[in-house]
């Protein structure tokens, strides 16, 4: 079912997986979907929420603004303040929906989702439940990235911020090598960051409206984001957070760490045996292994 969700000026491109027709006399329970970096609704996303509307809860997977099929310019930009909003907005329009109980709805985050998905949980109390699965420290990745230091990646933006300004020419990175033989050009041999233009960039998940490129001034944004502030004050809900037991390397095993200590309300944490991060995007073992204990958390406390 496809939803339009009022953003502002602008919208944002929804799809919402049903377990059965809306009915208003047994409204469902619904888990808004927050996605990986890069990634539109039509990929990671798609696969969960399949996944937990076959299990009886609707969810609502969407494309983030400035990105995939939504509104707003300019394009390509990941901006984690934004991306969070993105969920409140979501929520608005899934709680206008006849059949939808306004009272149960959680949230999903993956990957950098996961991020967006906890620093929303914490002051938008309408979300009664939280899951996770590696929950990304988008921050601190982008800072660990910088091989002279976050602060002299600061200064570099400003700079290129006043070349764009004065070029009106604005500047786009890659999240990935465009193909497997551009990874192999420039010497990549990490067994996740291949994982990942597997998935991204060949047929197995690759999608149109998936660009592969990142506004560069938004780099500023995330180098100063921290997903995790406050949560340990803040985020009441219950947590369930999936982790994938092959993170080593990754930074998803010390984010996951991070919030499973902070979460003021820790229910439950399961690692998925053999799982790599990228596999528990579609691999349908380490997926339905995930959605299975996801229904179950949120059956229990939706």
């Amino acid at each position: 079912m496809h939803v339009t969700i009022p953003r502002g000026p602008i919208e944002l491109a929804a799809e919402l997986h049903l377990p059965h027709e809306l009915d208003e006399a047994d409204p469902l329970r619904a888990v808004v979907l927050s996605t990986p970096g890069s990634s539109v609704k039509e990929q990671i996303g798609a696969n969960y929420a399949a996944g937990l509307a076959a299990r009886g809860i609707a969810a609502l997977v969407f494309d983030p603004a400035h990105q995939g099929q939504s509104g707003g310019e300019p394009r390509d930009l990941e901006d984690p303040y934004r991306r969070s909003e993105d969920i409140s907005y979501a929520i608005d329009a899934l709680t206008a929906i006849p059949g939808i109980d306004p009272h149960r709805i959680g949230v999903l985050g993956i990957c950098a989702g996961g991020g967006y998905a906890i620093h929303t949980a914490r002051t938008d109390h309408r979300i009664r439940a939280v899951g996770a699965v590696d929950p990304g420290d988008i921050g601190s990745s982008f800072r660990g990235f910088q091989a002279d230091g976050p602060v002299a990646a600061l200064d570099a933006l400003a700079e290129a911020r006043l070349e764009e300004v004065r070029t009106g020419v604005l500047t786009r990175e890659n999240w990935l090598p465009d193909t497997l033989e551009d990874a192999e050009a420039a010497g990549v041999t990490d067994v996740d960051l291949l994982q990942a233009i597997t998935y991204y960039r060949t047929d197995r998940g690759r999608n149109e409206h998936s660009t592969n490129r990142r506004l560069s001034r938004g780099d500023s944004l995330l180098l100063g984001f921290d997903p995790f502030h406050l949560v340990d004050q803040l985020m009441t809900q219950p947590l369930q957070l999936i982790l994938a037991e092959n993170l080593d390397g990754t930074g998803f095993d010390t984010s996951g760490e991070r919030l499973w200590k902070l979460a003021p309300n820790p229910v439950d944490r399961l690692v998925i045996p053999g799982a790599r991060h990228y596999e528990m995007y579609d691999v349908p073992e380490y997926v339905d292994a995930a959605v299975d204990r996801l229904a179950t958390f949120y059956q229990n406390h939706l």
